[in-house]
């Protein structure tokens, strides 16, 4: 084994990659660089990504400058096919050969299936600096691109870049897939350079600049002098360093322009992967683009364009906007280009407003037949006539206010409609926020506005939930129609592939129900929403689509659940409650309020408890003293405890008071512990051992009803 360390620097260079490509990348290449030097048995002690558009690198600190030894003890064919007659079979000399030893120096030995023989393959270490080309080259035909691309023969290399070498030989072989045409490679072993090829263009010592501002060869002569080299030529490979002074210069942007920067994480990620170098220049609008609604604005701003938005005091809109450049060589013509651009694309967003204003939201209804949802489940239209009543139910399920009822069926009506508008067929991201635009300028009531634009809460797991009722309904109901319609007709997700977003819709409703408080049966809800696909041919029928809903639903509030408490919290919860979500997270939480070592405790306990319960006989249990002559103290003690707790226990449990019940349960426990480590459940007497399996079904009755105690782990 070789103790000796150098750090690793291999980087591709390559035309302009997407920035999603480039994210895409940069996450990826870790793991993959991971996988393959451990693989390789090559020890090192951090791997780290680094990129531009133009550049994806590897950084591998403290890499051996060597293999590790490998002394493996390996188990070959059985003995009885290894010989015959006692001479060696190819099966034993093929093993042998495998290990590098004669048939004489193998052994034996015994297993469950019987004689095998084994050995000791010996390996010794190889320089790292041999196994890297071929490590690196698999590194690179690992990258996750979304779309890969193949291009020439590879004589472009040579004859029009003339960056790099030949790997070797005349002919060029093609480039292997790749996000864009690979252009360059860099790769060094502390101050040693590594062969490594890629579709026969081969590593050399050099990198490249920034396209416009240093496009010459960069130098490197070692790993720690990369960054710093190519900070000279102006590009900045960490994302992290050059993410944060595209936010330092974005910032003194805004202020120098006299407002604040409109936050848009997106828009960080998607700039910081565009750029070598981030200059931020300043543009403009005609004020009188105002006049459209905010979204609007932003999002002809974040669109094609990846421009941030400004406010001014009072937080108003200004007529500015920051644009995140690669070279601001000549600033005024880069101004000036993006305002003509920018003014025509809302001039183009105006004319989509004033158009679509023209005609009452409502009125756009029929028009939802022309959008197909899902072929079986009918159109969008089909869809928004289940929302809308399905909602009303579920808002009286729960016994919420008329009025809110009232806004969430209205709301429900409307909130499909702006899918049919001019605006929304330019800009999609906009459903929601221009049925809530347009239907203020028509007059609905803010409250049904609002459900229009929050029923789509939440997008994403960060994204907030809707902050009303009313809102909240619409938002379960459309999800609810969506899982129900597509589990029923057989589209329910299957490993990675998820075309309709279901886990989505589901964390989604469960999340609303959450956060709004709302306890709702799952079980009423699959009913409700089932109910109104009539005329709709399901392939199961609702006793079938509960179950395969309901271990759908209790997956994802384990997962979400579990991100704030202890799992076995959670599972024992859920092992009760997960028809009613909101029940169910006050359980969690109250079994969470218990130390892991008195979880632990009960959790033992329990196990007993609820084995020995599983064969006991119906009935109440009778006093000890009726069927046995002698009572040991214990068995006394763990009655009369349960006599006394039980109707207490049974209140609190009723009530909800989940934290006061469990502390109870906590503190008859040990009375549980010292009954079984004293008495004998299962004795000859049938009177006696009866009814002490009456007791113990009694006790797993009650205590499991508050949460499945016998899940959680032991402390």
């Amino acid at each position: 084994m070789s103790t000796a360390k150098r750090d690793l620097l291999f980087e591709i260079g390559c035309e302009e990659l997407p920035a999603s490509f480039v994210e895409a990348a940069l996450a990826a290449l870790p793991a993959l660089a991971e996988t393959r030097l451990r693989a390789e048995r090559l020890g090192f002690d951090s791997a780290q990504a680094l990129g531009t558009p133009r550049r994806l690198a590897l950084l591998v600190r403290g890499l051996r400058a060597g293999q590790d030894d490998l002394e493996q003890e390996t188990v070959g064919p059985p003995v009885r096919v290894a010989f015959r007659d006692g001479q060696p079979t190819p099966a034993a000399t093929a093993f042998a050969a495998k290990l590098g030893c004669r048939v004489e120096e193998l052994r034996r030995t015994q297993t469950s299936k019987g004689e095998y023989l084994c050995g000791t393959r010996r390996e010794r270490g190889k320089p790292a600096v041999a196994l890297l080309p071929a490590v690196l080259a698999e590194i690179v035909a690992g990258i996750p691109f979304r779309k890969s691309m193949r291009w020439g023969d590879g004589s472009w290399a040579a004859e029009s870049w003339g960056r790099g070498r030949w790997a070797g030989g005349a002919a060029a072989e093609a480039g292997p897939p790749f996000g864009r045409p690979v252009r360059w490679l860099l790769c060094l072993f502390g101050a040693e350079p590594v062969p490594v090829a890629v579709g026969g263009l081969g590593a050399a010592g050099v990198t490249y600049g920034h396209r416009f501002l240093c496009p010459g060869a960069v130098p490197v002569g070692s790993p720690d002098e990369y960054a710093p080299a190519l900070r000279r030529a102006h590009v900045l490979v960490d994302p992290e360093e050059r993410g944060g002074l595209m936010r330092v210069r974005l910032e003194q942007a805004a202020r120098d322009a006299g407002g604040e920067l409109v936050e848009d994480e997106f828009l960080v990620k998607e700039n910081l992967s565009l750029c070598e170098e981030p200059q931020v220049v300043a543009g403009s609008f005609d004020p009188e683009f105002l006049v459209l609604p905010e979204p609007v604005i932003l999002a002809v701003a974040r669109g094609h364009q990846r421009y941030f938005g400004l406010r001014g005091e009072g937080g108003k809109l200004l007529p500015q906007y920051l644009a995140v450049v690669n070279t601001a060589q000549k600033p005024e013509l880069v101004r000036q280009g993006n305002d003509r651009v920018m003014r025509a694309r809302l001039a183009d967003a105006r004319f989509f407003y004033e158009e679509d204003r023209k005609r009452p939201l409502g009125e756009r209804r029929p028009e939802l037949a022309g959008i197909v949802f899902q072929s079986r489940l009918g159109s969008v239209r089909d869809k928004a006539e289940r929302i809308e009543p399905l909602a009303v139910a579920l808002g009286r399920a729960l016994g919420l206010a008329e009025a809110s009822i009232a806004h969430a069926r209205e709301g429900a009506r409307l909130c499909k409609c702006d899918l049919v508008s001019l605006m929304v067929g330019e800009l999609p991201e906009l459903q929601g926020e221009m049925g809530r635009a347009y239907a203020l300028a028509q007059g609905a009531p803010p409250e049904v506005a609002e459900v229009i634009r929050d029923h789509y809460l939440p997008r994403g797991a960060s994204d907030q939930t809707p902050t009303s009722a009313a809102a909240a309904l619409v938002a379960i109901a459309d999800r609810l129609d969506t899982l129900v319609g597509c589990f029923g007709v057989g589209l329910s997700p299957t490993g990675a592939a998820d075309p309709y977003g279901l886990r989505r819709a589901c964390l989604g409703a469960l999340r609303c129900l959450l956060a709004g408080g709302f306890d709702l049966r799952l079980s009423e809800a699959f009913a409700l929403a089932h109910g109104f696909f009539q005329g709709v041919s399901l392939d199961l029928d609702l006793a079938a689509l509960r179950a395969k809903l309901g271990a759908f639903f209790t997956e994802r509030l384990r997962g979400l659940l579990g991100a704030a408490l202890p799992a076995d919290a959670v599972d024992a919860a859920l092992g009760v409650a997960w028809d009613r979500p909101l029940d169910a997270r006050s359980r969690a939480a109250a079994i969470a309020e218990l130390d892991a070592a008195t979880r632990g405790r009960v959790g033992e306990v329990f196990k007993r408890v609820t084995n020995i319960a599983k064969g006991a006989p119906a009935g109440e249990p009778a006093p000890p003293a009726s069927v046995l002559a002698q009572v040991h103290p214990s068995e006394q003690a763990l009655f009369d405890g349960f006599a006394a707790r039980r109707g207490k226990l049974e209140a609190l449990r009723d009530r909800g008071e989940y934290a006061a019940a469990l502390g109870e349960i906590a503190a008859f426990a040990p009375l549980l512990g010292r009954y079984f480590d004293d008495v004998f459940v299962m004795v000859e007497d049938a009177s006696v051992r009866e009814n002490r399996l009456r007791l113990m079904r009694a006790v797993s009755e009650l205590c499991l009803s508050v949460a499945r105690l016998e899940l959680l782990a032991a402390g």
